[in-house]
């Protein structure tokens, strides 16, 4: 039986893609996240095969909510979900971990052809994305120009992405379970590496950065 958790914020998407699971055989959703901090805690909890994870969600984002989940659950295999086939977007999935990389417009056949290749241990990438990815790999990308990583380490970018969103620091607090104290001292980290000084020019930041979107 494969346990998959999909972690989405769109309801239509979860109600398409819940049901066509659901009647795969082998196939079980133990669960259903709609930001990324409640599919990390879902993911402890669930303890799932497979996490089907959208990269734009709001408290905290795909490509930091898998880095959250696979530094805990490395067995776990992330197959992120998008709706941009941007090259930002893929080499970061790539490098905290995911194993695959959907848009959202795939056909429901190659969701489940997805789920399989994952489940036994091959990438799966859709059609219009493979071609990125290996043109990447082929042009050395990844570990060239255009592929530095971010200033920011993983705690900050979370920081970041829900102060970005309008919550305040006592918030931050509370949804990443640290102290108020300690965001704060996160956030003037931020704006030291980043050269930033109002929380304004965090949000753009943020949002250029693709850790948050516009509603």
């Amino acid at each position: 039986m494969i346990r998959i958790l999909i972690a989405d914020d769109h309801q239509l998407l979860i109600d398409g893609l819940r049901p066509l699971l659901e009647r795969q055989p082998n196939v079980e959703v133990v669960g259903v996240a709609r930001d990324g901090l409640e599919a990390a805690d879902l993911a402890r909890d669930q303890k799932p095969d497979i996490i089907l994870l959208d990269i734009s969600m709001p408290r905290l984002n795909g490509v930091d909510a898998a880095r959250r989940i696979l530094r805990e659950q490395p067995g776990i295999k992330v197959i992120m979900l998008s709706m941009h086939d941007d090259q930002r977007f893929i080499k970061e999935s790539l490098r905290v971990g995911a194993r695959g990389y959907i848009l959202k417009e795939s056909a429901a056949s190659e969701v489940i052809a997805a789920i399989k290749a994952v489940q036994n241990g091959e990438l799966f990438f859709s059609k219009s994305v493979r071609e990125q990815v290996l043109r990447e790999y082929v042009e050395g990308i990844r570990d060239g120009e255009g592929a530095a990583e971010s200033p920011l380490s993983g705690r900050e970018r979370e920081v970041l992405q829900i102060l970005a969103e309008g919550k305040s620091t006592k918030d931050a607090a509370s949804m990443l379970n640290i102290s108020v104290k300690t965001v704060e001292s996160h956030r003037k980290q931020i704006m030291d590496k980043l050269n930033l000084h109002s929380i304004a020019e965090l949000t753009k930041y943020a949002i250029r950065e693709g850790l948050t979107q516009l509603d």
